[in-house]
C-alpha cells in the first residue's frame, strides 16, 4: 500500500457524488482504494437513500457525509425549466456548504460525471478555495441524458453541454470508462490527460447457500426442498431439473427498453409450450409443481430476477402481471450492496438492458456479472464490444426476437446438456480473473491521484 504522507500529516480525498452513493458501486470501489492502497483518509460527499457497501461503512479511514436531495414537485407543475435552475442553484449551495466546510481540507477531489450541473462547477470552486485539485470520473456525457427527455436540438441540452464541456475542460485529471469515451475527451473535448479505467471487482460467494434463499412463490410445501434446491442429511443439493436463474439489474430510466426483456420472456414461454406440447389451460401450479416430482424438461422454467431502483418500475411490474406467463416468474427486488454479488454467482445468465445516451459507456452491471464469472446476453451498441465478447463471454441482441432465440439456445438442456451456456460460464469466469480493479486501479488510478495530489 502506498502511504500518503504529506509533512506528518497523512493525506485526504473527497469522492463527491450527487446522487445515491449506494447505487454507485465504481464510486465506492474508488472510495475502498483510495483508502486501502493511497492509504488515504477518505471523505465521502453524497445524497443518501441505499446504505453503501458494508466494506465502506466498517472502513476507519472512510467517512460519509450524507446530503439531502432536493425535491421541487410543487414548481415542476409550473415551469419545468425553472424547476431545473432553482434546483441546480439549492444543489450548487449545499455542495459548496459540504465541500468548502463540512468536511476537512482534501488534496484532491474526485467527482462522478453525470451529472455534470451544478457538480462540475461546485467541484471546480471548492478545489480553487481549498487549494486542492479535482479529477472527473467520466462514467458517461450528462448532455445525452438530459437529450433523452428533450431531444439534443433543445436549448438546455446545449447550454447543459457548453457547461459540461467546460468544465470538464477545468479538472487536472480525468478517468473514463471506455476507450472509444478516452477518444472522444482526447480528440473533442480537449481532455487528453483521461485514463482508461474499466476493470471487474471480483466477489466471493457461496453458490449453493445463496440459491436457497431465492425462490419464487411456487415453493412447495415441503421446508426441505424447494423448486431450486433439497435438502438432505445436513447438505443441501441443487435439483437436476431446478429452474434456470436470470438475473437483470436496471434503474428503470428510458435508456434501458425493459419492454424488449418482456417480450423475450414471452416468445421464450410461448416457445417453450409448443415444444414441449404443454397446455396454457392447465394449472400455473402444476407447470411448476412437476419439478418436486422430478420431472426433467428439455427446456427449464426461467425465473427472473429483477433488481434496482427507478422511475417506470411501477409501470413495467403492472405490464407483467398482464402478461400472464405461465413457464416463466419475474420477481423485482431492491438489494443490499453485500447480497447483491450474491445473488449474481448464484444466477446462470445475466442479461443486461443498457444501451448508452451517448453510445460511448457501458453498464457497470456487466462489470459486475464477470466479476462473479456470469454469462451476459448484453444489448448492443456502439462500444459494448469493448466488455462484451461474443461467444466468449456473452452474447449480443438487438431485438427480443434475438433475446428469446438466445434463451432457447444457451437452455436447451439446462443444466447438465447445455454446452454453449457451459462455454460462456468459461468465458466470464476468465474475464473476471484477468482485470482485478485493484490491480487496474493501481497502475491507471493511483500514479494519477499521486501526480495531481503532490
Amino acid at each position: 500500500m502506498a502511504v500518503a504522507l504529506e509533512a506528518g500529516r497523512r493525506k485526504r480525498a473527497a469522492v463527491v457524488v450527487l446522487g445515491d452513493i449506494g447505487r454507485s458501486p465504481r464510486m465506492q470501489y474508488h472510495s475502498l482504494s483510495l483508502a486501502n492502497q493511497a492509504g488515504m483518509e477518505v471523505d465521502i460527499v453524497a445524497n443518501g437513500g441505499s446504505d453503501p457497501h458494508l466494506l465502506l461503512r466498517e472502513n476507519p479511514s472512510i467517512h460519509i457525509h450524507e446530503m439531502k436531495s432536493v425535491q421541487l414537485t410543487g414548481i415542476l407543475k409550473i415551469s419545468g425549466a425553472l424547476t431545473l435552475l432553482l434546483k441546480a442553484a439549492i444543489q450548487f449551495i449545499i455542495l459548496i456548504w459540504y465541500l468548502c466546510f463540512k468536511i476537512p481540507r482534501p488534496d484532491v477531489f474526485i467527482v462522478q460525471n453525470p451529472p455534470s450541473v451544478p457538480t462540475l462547477a461546485a467541484v471546480k470552486l471548492a478545489s480553487w478555495l481549498r487549494g486542492a485539485k479535482f479529477i472527473v470520473d467520466w462514467h458517461n456525457f450528462g448532455y445525452t441524458l438530459l437529450g433523452l427527455s428533450h431531444g439534443r436540438s433543445h436549448i438546455i441540452v446545449k447550454i447543459y453541454f457548453w457547461f459540461e464541456k467546460h468544465f470538464g475542460r477545468m479538472a487536472d485529471g480525468a478517468f473514463c470508462v471506455t476507450k472509444a469515451m478516452k477518444h472522444e475527451l482526447d480528440q473533442k473535448w480537449g481532455i487528453n490527460h483521461s485514463k482508461y479505467l474499466i476493470a471487474v471487482r471480483k466477489f466471493h460467494f457461496d453458490i449453493v447457500s445463496t440459491v436457497c434463499s431465492y425462490n419464487t412463490e411456487k415453493e412447495v410445501e415441503d421446508r426441505n426442498t424447494t423448486v431450486f434446491t433439497s435438502w438432505v442429511d445436513g447438505e443441501i443439493f441443487l435439483k437436476p431439473n431446478r429452474p434456470a436463474l436470470v438475473v437483470s439489474s436496471t434503474s428503470w430510466t428510458p435508456d434501458e427498453d425493459f419492454s424488449i426483456l418482456l417480450e423475450a420472456a414471452l416468445m421464450y414461454d410461448r416457445r417453450v409450450a409448443a415444444t414441449l406440447g404443454e397446455d396454457d389451460s392447465m394449472d400455473e401450479g402444476k407447470l411448476w409443481i412437476d419439478i418436486k416430482n422430478g420431472k426433467q424438461f428439455v427446456y427449464p422454467r426461467l425465473l427472473f430476477i429483477i433488481t434496482g431502483k427507478g422511475p417506470d418500475r411501477m409501470k413495467y411490474e403492472e405490464q407483467i402481471k398482464r402478461l400472464k406467463l405461465r413457464r416463466v416468474a419475474f420477481r423485482t427486488m431492491w438489494l443490499a450492496s453485500e447480497d447483491y454479488p450474491l445473488l449474481l454467482g448464484s444466477a446462470d445468465l445475466g442479461v443486461s438492458l443498457h444501451t448508452s445516451s451517448s453510445g460511448l459507456d457501458l453498464p457497470m452491471k456487466v462489470v459486475d456479472m464477470f466479476g462473479c464469472g456470469l454469462p451476459v446476453c448484453a444489448a448492443s451498441f456502439s462500444c459494448i464490444d469493448e466488455l462484451v465478447k461474443i461467444n466468449n463471454n456473452g452474447l449480443l441482441f438487438s431485438t427480443s426476437s434475438e433475446l428469446a432465440d438466445e434463451l432457447m439456445m444457451l437452455f436447451k438442456g439446462f443444466p447438465e446438456e447445455c454446452d454453449d451456456l457451459k462455454s460462456l460460464k468459461v468465458g466470464a469466469l476468465n474475464t473476471g480473473s484477468s482485470s482485478k480493479w485493484s490491480t487496474e486501479w493501481e497502475r491507471y488510478a493511483l500514479p494519477l491521484v499521486n501526480q495531481v495530489g503532490s
